[in-house]
């Protein structure tokens, strides 16, 4: 019996993830397949609605607007701080990561996008905010999720246990 992909299916893909440019941003190939627990949020919902209903074996192109992948570009998570915000550090750069303490006590990361003087800018929208994704993906494996996969979220490793 061929298992179609729903809610609570650990699903194996293959996948290549491509920019607007046709630039690869991240690929499964040469690697192992990325296994997942369908339903969990584990994918951007656009690609976890485009699986829905697929079997093993199948192969598709999709294109994922922002709205369904990591959202739009959102001007309030993007400041301007003081440098000695970021004690501790000898030369705060663009590009470095850190983990902040949002409202409420959350962490979040932000990353330096600029450093003007003693300003620096700092972006709190995911890498990949604003952009339309684009797949190539393989279904490798479709299975039922185990009581405990299923409880957890996520898929267990080997039927490992924790």
């Amino acid at each position: 019996m061929t298992l179609m992909i729903g809610d609570n299916s650990v699903v194996s893909i293959h996948y290549t993830l491509k920019n607007d440019a046709g630039e690869v941003l991240d690929s499964s190939q040469g690697k192992g397949p990325l296994i997942y627990l369908h339903g969990a949020s584990n994918l951007v919902p656009g690609l976890e609605t485009e699986l829905k209903g697929k079997t093993s074996g199948a192969t598709f192109n999709a294109s994922i607007p922002p709205g369904q992948a990591y959202g739009e570009i959102r001007d309030d998570f993007i400041q301007v701080l003081s440098k000695d915000m970021f004690r501790g550090v000898e030369n705060v750069a663009p590009g470095m990561s850190f983990m902040a303490q949002g409202d409420g006590g959350a962490q979040q990361q932000v990353r330096v996008t600029a450093v003007d003087g003693e300003d620096v800018t700092v972006d709190a929208n995911h890498p990949m905010a604003g952009q339309t994704l684009h797949f190539e993906v393989e279904v490798v494996d479709v299975r039922e999720g185990t009581d405990q996969e299923i409880e957890h979220g996520h898929v267990h490793q080997h039927g490992a246990d924790h």
